[in-house]
């Protein structure tokens, strides 16, 4: 059944470049975007494009430092590093216009959020977004302005009263758990990668929120290698009763598609088919828990052209209301714009050809299994403050 989506899109968005050899390349945005026209997702019913604004200081203020912006600003002028934030760092190197592309990409997310709140829209998207470890004083992981968490306080600002996020991406979400750690109002949920093993270094399921906000951060750290069925285990046991009983009055989602077995900077085994499941989970959760108000961002994604287009485009068209036949070939022409774009030979299919299926939590606890026992951490440390059982 098709949904209205609202897709948050400016041109612009593709100058959040930190330069060539920098591992977040804008041109994975520019091949989603041209595989999704290509595709017919833009066509579905109901699909529309939000025109985006940068945000203005006062929407950045929501969570970022008056004078760390100014130095964003300086730095993007200059050009020169400012260690005090972050700012030239090999992660977050200075470029030309960073203030004014890092803005743009967090009006984007504004403007996703709108089409939601305003009701425009049942869902908003801005595939260029889910900088989420920016910090309230610095950049950090590739991310100079937090534009999920300008979303989320743009949300409070306007009146929710209960927004829930969840982190798909590999690493931790930290920075946006850090600006509301201690707010009862926003549930924080990530899986990612055991911070034992990636950056950066944080997500432990003992941190569960500030002395007001108990329970209000859910951290899932599981173990490298974990594959489809692991995730998705993992995936159903933590997140559906945790959203089912916060009830929000809109589901934010960062998706970023790191986890999947190709991408270069980490080390989860997901396919393509599970990444797609957990897409149709989201979707499904929004409907039942937020009454269809989804805001969904982009995020981490560095197989630029097997892995991030396909990922994305598979999203999108899971928030249209119409899903892509996974059994479907690419179109020969998007073939012909990888190749001129990146010089690499495109993907054929849609798929990579697994069945993604799991086994439920509740059917059985191993104690063996790492993962399990990453399951029973973090449904031990909130789900009591929820009033959940943690072992049913």
């Amino acid at each position: 059944m098709a949904c209205s989506l609202r897709i948050a899109w400016d041109d612009g968005l593709v100058g959040y470049n930190f330069g060539p050899q920098h591992p977040l390349a804008p041109v994975r945005v520019e091949l989603t975007m041209d595989l999704c026209r290509r595709l017919g997702v833009f066509d579905a019913p109901g699909v529309s494009f939000a025109p985006v604004e940068p945000a203005d200081e006062a929407l950045l203020e929501l969570v970022h430092d008056r004078d760390y912006i100014a130095a964003v600003k300086r730095a993007g002028q200059t050009l020169q590093p400012d260690e005090t934030y972050s700012l030239g760092t090999l992660d977050n190197p200075v470029f030309a216009n960073m203030h004014e592309a890092s803005a743009l990409i967090a009006g984007a997310s504004v403007a996703a959020a709108r089409a939601v709140w305003t009701g425009e829209a049942e869902h908003g998207a801005n595939i260029a977004g889910g900088l989420h470890h920016a910090m309230p004083k610095k950049a950090w992981g590739f991310c100079v302005y937090n534009d999920a968490a300008v979303a989320i306080a743009w949300l409070l600002e306007q009146g929710a009263k209960r927004v829930a996020y969840v982190d798909v991406d590999v690493h931790h979400g930290d920075g946006v758990q850090e600006m509301f750690y201690n707010d009862p109002r926003v549930l924080t949920i990530s899986l990612h990668e055991s911070p034992l093993t990636l950056f950066p270094g944080t997500g432990y399921p003992e941190e569960i929120g500030g002395p007001d906000a108990e329970g209000y951060a859910v951290n899932v750290a599981l173990p490298a290698g974990t594959n489809d069925a692991m995730w998705l285990r993992a995936f159903h046991a933590v997140v559906p009763p945790l959203l089912r009983e916060f009830q929000p009055e809109v589901l934010v989602t960062q998706q970023g598609c790191d986890t999947h077995t190709l991408d270069p900077l980490a080390n989860l085994t997901l396919s393509l088919d599970g990444q797609r499941r957990t897409y149709e989970a989201l979707h499904e959760l929004a409907k039942e828990t937020a009454a269809g108000r989804w805001v969904l961002l982009g995020g981490g994604g560095y197989e630029l052209v097997q892995v991030v287009p396909r990922a994305w485009s598979h999203l999108l068209a899971q928030a249209a209301g119409r899903p892509i036949d996974p059994d479907s070939r690419t179109p020969d022409e998007w073939h012909e714009f990888v190749k001129q774009r990146t010089g690499e030979v495109a993907p054929l299919h849609m798929t990579d050809g697994r069945k993604a299926d799991y086994t439920p939590f509740e059917a059985g606890f191993d104690p063996a299994d790492a993962v399990d026992r990453a399951i029973r951490a973090t449904r031990t440390a909130v789900f009591p403050c929820h009033g959940i059982d943690p072992m049913l």
